[in-house]
């Protein structure tokens, strides 16, 4: 498993641990600013990655089309549900956690959670990056991110916010294993280009951590799946038929 992925796991649940026995020292403003400092962090991983791309039109056509399939299918709502179900379980383990929430607030915030952690653009981004090119530099960027993000949340929640760590270690490794088997079936340019792609839904992450732009990062996802298959076709046909 990518070193990457196990920083990333360890971030979450240390943070979880440093938010929940000191969170009573952060203040509101503290919170809310270093919110925006991580927003534009992840615009910079974004436009690092945006450069790589060998051919721009068809990463362009992939995020617009990977897109309109996510909204066609509402992923973002599918997501949503499964960190519902994901959650009870979780909340079955702290029942008798203390929270100054309120019992639906506190779902709420935790569902958020999950999906931030398990299902996030940039984890499933880093993690197929990692499991087919061995780099790790997303994981490990976002894991300082991660950091800072569980400890604010953990002083609302509590010791939940480390247990998802565990969740959190199956998918990525899951979906690390998978991205190992298809590298052999890729070439550079699907790779540089699938960087681009992910980098195109890090800086939408960017501003929506912002709180610029509410962009639906989700029903982005399937860019990063499409993708591949169109570079495929505009390196082997399009480019071609253009001369």
């Amino acid at each position: 498993m990518p070193i990457g992925i196990i920083i990333n796991v360890l971030s979450v649940l240390i943070g979880g641990v440093v938010g929940t026995l000191a969170g009573k020292r952060f203040s509101s403003e503290f919170k809310a600013m270093l919110t925006l400092v991580f927003g534009v962090c992840a615009m910079g991983m974004g436009i690092s990655a945006i450069v790589l791309m060998t051919q721009m039109p068809a990463v362009i056509l992939s995020v617009v089309l990977g897109t309109a399939i996510g909204l066609k299918f509402r992923l973002g709502k599918w997501i949503h549900q499964g960190a519902v179900l994901m959650q009870k379980p979780i909340t079955r383990l702290f029942e008798g956690h203390h929270s100054d929430l309120s019992h639906e607030a506190f779902m709420s915030t935790l569902v958020t959670v999950i999906v931030l952690f398990c299902a996030s653009s940039t984890g499933i981004y880093g993690s197929i990056d990692a499991g087919m090119t061995g780099d790790s530099t997303i994981l490990i960027s976002k894991s300082i991110l991660d950091f800072f993000t569980a400890a604010i949340f953990a002083c609302n929640l509590g010791w939940v916010v480390s247990f998802i760590a565990i969740p959190q270690l199956i998918i990525f490794g899951a979906l690390s294993l998978s991205a190992q088997m298809i590298f052999p079936l890729t070439t550079p340019d699907m790779i540089l280009n699938f960087k681009a792609c992910g980098g195109f839904l890090l800086i939408a992450t960017g501003f929506r951590m912002a709180n610029i732009k509410d962009f639906p990062i989700a029903d982005m996802i399937p860019a990063m799946i499409i993708i591949m298959p169109i570079t495929w076709l505009w390196t082997d046909f399009v480019m071609p038929l253009l001369g």
